[in-house]
C-alpha cells in the first residue's frame, strides 16, 4: 500500500469513527428518552482501481423489530380499551355500593319492604305508616342519585372523548408534517433518523387513541388508516371533530338523527373536505375513544335503563289495575265489551286472539297517546315479546278512539264498535270462523289515593302521575330513576297507605298487604333494554329478584372489564420488552462500543502520524 493510500484510508477512518462517536454518545445522552430509537451507522468500504483503501457511513440505521412494533401499535389500543372501560366499571361500582351495605340499593330497597311489612301487621299504627313513607322516600332518593352519578360518567366519558379528539388530531397533524420533512430526504442520517423517532411516537400516540393500520410508502412517506379502513393522514391529516354536548341526561343520547341526538358525535373531514360520521359507521373499534363511546352509549345507558325498568316496574305495580272485559255474543258473533273511561296515557288495551285455522295466539296491544307526534309505535315499547303495538291518539277525543281500533284490528278480522258511552266492543267473525277473540283486557294507573281499590300512585314522577306515556320526545320511562319520589300527598297523609275509601277501617290489611305482596313476591315483567333476560324473553320474576340479578350482572361485567385490562397489560407488556430489547439503548453495550471506537480512533491517527514521519524523512533525502 502507497503512503497515499494509508493517508487515505486512515483518513476515511477517523471521519467514520468520529460520526460513529457522535452516534453512540446521541444513544447513551437519550438513553431514558421516551421513543428514542437505538442508532446503528451503515458502512461500506471503499476502494480504488479495485483495492479497498477505506471505510464509509453512508446511513444511519434504527434498531428495532418492525413487526413487534405493529402487534405493539395493535395491543396498544386494546389495552387503552380494555383500561377505560376497567376504570368506569370500577366507578360504577361505587354507584351501586358493596351488596348488603348500608348504603346499597338491595339494602335500602330491603328496609322499604320490611316497613311495608311491619305496616301489614300494624296498620293503624301511625309510627309505622310513618316509617313506610321515610323509607320510600330514602329510596326514591338513592335511585335519583344513583342516575346523577350514572350521568356523571357519561358526561366524563363525554369529556374524555373531546380531549380524545384533539390529542388525535395534535398527533395526524405532527405525522403529516413530518412526512413533509421527510419526503425529500434519500439519506437517512442522524437528523432524519430523530424525525423517524417523532413520527413513531406520534403513532404510537394515535394507536392509544384508536385502532390505526400503518402503511409504509416510498420516500419515507407513511399512510395511516383506521382498521375499518378509513384514512386518517397521508401527506396532509384528516381532521376529527367532536360536538361536544353541553349538559347530558338520562334523555341525551346518541343518534343518526342530529335533530334527535343528545351527545357529541364524531366525525372525520378529510382533504377534499368529504365529511364521515365515525361512530355511525363504526369505523373506531379499539382505543381509547372505542372505550368512551363503549361506555357513555352502551353500558352506561343500559346501566340507567336498568334503574329506569325497576323504578317504573315499582311504581306501576303499586298503581295500575288490570280488569277484564265482559263476554258478549251479536247474532252469530261473540267478544267482550270493556269500558276504556280512565286510561292515562300510556295505559293499554290488550286484545288476546286466534287464528280460526291454526289456533294460533296472538297479542294485539293498544296503548294511549296523547300526543301524535309519537306515532307509529314500535313493537318494543311493551315488554311482551310477541304482541303488535298500535298507538291509539286519545287527543282529539273519544270520537275518534273507537274508529282507529276499529281499523287498528280489521285486518286480523275481528271487528270493533262502540255500543253506548265508553265501552269498547271487540268481535269475532262468526260463522267464517277465521278469529276467535280469547279476551280484552285494559291497564290503568291509579290516579287518586281514595280510589276504593288497593292500588294507589304510591311513586310519581316528580309530581306527575307515572303512566308509561310515550310522546314525540319519548317514553316516560327514560330516566325516571332520576325524578322519581314519593307522591306529596301520601307524605302529607300515610294514612292513605291504609285507607283506600272512606269508611275503611285504620286496622284494615287489604292495601299493606297488596304492596306488600307486589314488591315481594308478585311476578313481574321486565323491559328487555335492561340487558336481563333477552328482546325473545324478557326477565319475568319479583322486584327482589330482578335487583339481584341487576347487582350480580354489574358485578360480572366489572369483573370481566378488570379480568381484560388484566390481560391486555400483560400481553402489551410482554411485547413491549421484546420490542424493548431491540429499540432501546443498553449503556453497557454502548460504553463497549465507545472503548472499541477509541481504540480505531487511536489506531487510524497513529497511521496518520506514521505516514507524516515518512513523508518528512522522504523529503529530507
Amino acid at each position: 500500500m502507497s503512503l497515499s493510500q494509508a493517508l487515505i484510508s486512515s483518513i476515511a477512518g477517523l471521519n467514520t469513527t468520529q460520526s460513529n462517536l457522535a452516534l453512540v454518545s446521541a444513544n447513551v445522552a437519550n438513553a431514558g428518552t421516551p421513543g428514542y430509537v437505538r442508532k446503528t451507522p451503515n458502512q461500506i468500504a471503499t476502494a480504488a482501481n479495485g483495492t479497498a483503501v477505506g471505510v464509509r457511513t453512508v446511513s444511519v440505521q434504527r434498531e428495532l423489530d418492525t413487526y413487534v412494533q405493529k402487534q405493539l401499535r395493535v395491543e396498544n389500543s386494546g389495552a387503552s380499551y380494555a383500561t377505560i372501560r376497567a376504570q368506569f366499571y370500577s366507578q360504577l361500582q361505587s354507584v351501586y355500593g358493596a351488596p348488603g351495605s348500608e348504603t346499597a340499593l338491595d339494602t335500602v330497597y330491603n328496609n322499604f319492604t320490611s316497613s311495608l311489612q311491619t305496616l301489614a301487621s300494624s296498620p293503624d299504627d301511625s309510627s309505622a305508616q310513618a316509617g313506610v313513607v321515610s323509607t320510600a322516600r330514602l329510596l326514591a332518593e338513592q335511585l335519583n342519585s344513583m342516575t346523577n352519578q350514572i350521568q356523571s360518567l357519561r358526561s366524563a366519558a363525554e369529556l374524555g372523548l373531546s380531549d380524545s379528539v384533539d390529542q388525535a388530531n395534535d398527533a395526524m397533524q405532527h405525522i403529516a408534517a413530518i412526512n413533509a420533512q421527510l419526503s425529500g430526504v434519500s439519506v437517512i442520517d442522524s437528523s432524519a433518523a430523530l424525525l423517524l423517532d417523532q413520527r413513531d411516537a406520534y403513532i404510537d400516540k394515535l394507536s392509544q387513541l384508536m385502532d390505526i393500520n400503518v402503511v409504509t410508502g416510498d420516500r419515507n412517506q407513511v399512510t395511516v388508516f383506521t382498521n375499518s379502513g378509513v384514512q386518517l393522514v397521508s401527506r396532509t391529516a384528516s381532521v376529527l371533530g367532536f360536538d361536544t354536548a353541553g349538559t347530558v341526561s338520562a334523555n341525551t343520547l346518541w343518534s343518526a338523527d342530529s335533530d334527535k341526538r343528545g351527545v357529541g358525535t364524531l366525525t372525520l373531514t378529510s382533504a377534499n373536505g368529504s365529511t364521515v360520521d365515525l361512530i355511525q359507521t363504526n369505523a373506531i373499534r379499539s382505543g381509547k375513544i372505542a372505550g368512551y363511546l363503549q361506555m357513555r352509549d352502551q353500558d352506561l345507558v343500559q346501566a340507567q335503563n336498568q334503574l329506569d325498568a325497576f323504578a317504573a316496574t315499582m311504581a306501576s305495580a303499586l298503581s295500575n289495575t288490570t280488569a277484564s272485559g265482559t263476554a258478549v255474543t251479536s247474532g252469530p258473533q261473540s267478544g267482550f265489551d270493556i269500558d276504556i273511561s280512565g286510561l292515562s296515557s300510556g295505559n293499554t288495551i290488550t286484545i288476546n286472539y286466534s287464528d280460526g285455522l291454526t289456533n294460533t295466539p296472538r297479542t294485539l296491544t293498544l296503548v294511549r297517546v296523547d300526543d301524535p307526534s309519537a306515532l307509529p309505535l314500535s313493537n318494543d315499547v311493551t315488554a311482551n315479546p310477541n304482541d303488535r303495538v298500535v298507538g291509539i291518539d286519545f287527543s282529539s277525543g273519544m270520537t275518534t278512539v273507537f274508529g282507529q281500533i276499529a281499523s287498528a284490528i280489521s285486518s286480523t278480522g275481528m271487528a270493533a264498535s262502540n255500543p253506548s258511552g265508553t265501552t269498547l266492543r271487540i268481535l269475532d267473525d262468526g260463522a267464517g270462523n277465521i278469529v276467535n277473540v280469547n279476551g280484552v283486557t285494559t291497564t290503568k294507573t291509579a290516579t287518586t289515593m281514595a280510589n276504593g281499590t288497593s292500588q294507589l300512585p304510591f311513586f310519581t314522577d316528580g309530581t306527575s302521575i307515572y303512566s308509561g306515556a310515550i310522546d314525540g320526545v319519548g317514553s316516560q320511562i327514560t330516566g325516571l330513576a332520576g325524578r322519581i319520589s314519593v307522591n306529596v300527598s301520601l307524605i302529607a297523609d300515610p294514612s292513605a297507605l291504609v285507607k283506600y275509601a272512606s269508611g275503611v277501617a285504620s286496622g284494615d290489611t287489604t292495601r299493606p298487604d297488596f304492596m306488600y305482596q307486589q314488591l315481594t313476591s308478585a311476578s313481574q315483567l321486565f323491559p328487555p333494554g335492561t340487558g336481563i333476560g333477552t328482546t325473545g324473553a324478557p326477565f319475568s320474576g319479583s322486584m327482589s329478584t330482578y335487583l339481584r340479578q341487576v347487582i350480580s350482572l354489574q358485578g360480572q361485567n366489572a369483573d370481566a372489564a378488570s379480568n381484560l385490562k388484566q390481560g391486555q397489560d400483560v400481553v402489551l407488556n410482554a411485547l413491549q420488552q421484546r420490542y424493548d430489547d431491540a429499540a432501546s439503548v443498553n449503556v453497557d453495550q454502548e460504553m463497549a462500543n465507545l472503548l472499541t471506537l477509541q481504540n480505531a480512533y487511536a489506531a487510524n491517527a497513529r497511521v496518520m502520524s506514521v505516514v507524516k514521519d515518512m513523508l518528512d524523512l522522504l523529503m529530507q533525502l
